[in-house]
């Protein structure tokens, strides 16, 4: 879309009015344009787009009533000058700060009352900074941190209680970590540890009770270990043990080439 033929209101609701603003003299050089490049335009790209041609004035703004303004500027403006905007009312406002900012100063963010903000600190810190936000509330952070996070500190989340969480752990967790999950309450969880597995550890998941879990074991495990799936209640079980085994019984019979 080519903002260009939006309206040009400003934050207030009112027409925008080049002549009564203060850098109505940088017309003429193209330093900003009539709905284009304007920071007094409610239109965030025209703020966006005044911004990256005139850099060096967006110190001036970082407390400008407009929340957009405010967050468009703190991309710009001088690191030094960022630090109270980790306070400001508006979300937008304080991730643009924060992700300029030094790790030990945005650590507080860690608790904002925005999930959004929470997410996005999540992409930031590492480790052990994270730890606090294993207990956080949103099961989004929480999904983050599970994505984020060294795979040996997973165990941490072993228990998490959302089930989409645990299984971004049991997609991650080291491999000696696994069968910890194998007993998880949630089928889906599971199938993520078996499809992990290796073929001697798939006879602890034969019974599973979910058929897909069962499923997949007969389609790995060993030959001499499939036993009871070959009469498993389910038919897409058994039709999977029974198959290999009828192959590996051809094998046998033909012997080597």
């Amino acid at each position: 879309m080519n903002d260009d033929i939006t309206e040009a209101i400003d934050w207030q609701g009112n027409p925008v009015d080049c002549s009564s603003c203060v850098h109505s003299d940088m017309l003429a050089t193209g330093r900003c344009k009539f709905s284009h490049a304007c920071v007094i335009d409610r239109y965030a790209r025209r703020i966006d787009r005044f911004f990256n041609w005139n850099p060096a004035l967006a110190n001036q703004y970082i407390t400008h009533p407009h929340f957009e303004v405010r967050a468009i500027a703190s991309k710009h403006a001088a690191v030094f000058l960022l630090l109270p905007l980790l306070d400001d009312p508006e979300e937008t406002v304080r991730w643009n700060a924060a992700r300029r900012l030094p790790k030990k100063h945005i650590l507080k963010l860690r608790n904002d009352p925005h999930r959004e903000v929470r997410i996005r600190i999540v992409t930031l810190l590492e480790d052990s900074d994270l730890v606090p936000m294993l207990q956080d509330p949103d099961y989004y952070v929480r999904l983050s941190v599970a994505r984020r996070l060294q795979p040996e500190l997973l165990e941490w989340m072993l228990h998490d209680e959302e089930a989409e969480v645990r299984r971004v752990v049991a997609q991650r967790l080291p491999d000696e970590m696994l069968m910890r999950m194998a007993g998880d309450p949630e089928p889906r969880v599971r199938l993520e540890i078996v499809r992990r597995l290796g073929s001697d550890k798939l006879g602890e998941m034969r019974r599973d009770p979910d058929w897909r879990i069962r499923h997949e074991v007969a389609g790995r495990i060993a030959l001499d270990q499939l036993g009871e799936l070959v009469e498993d209640e389910d038919e897409l079980v058994r039709e999977t043990a029974c198959a290999r085994m009828a192959g590996g019984e051809l094998r046998r019979k033909e012997g080597p080439l």
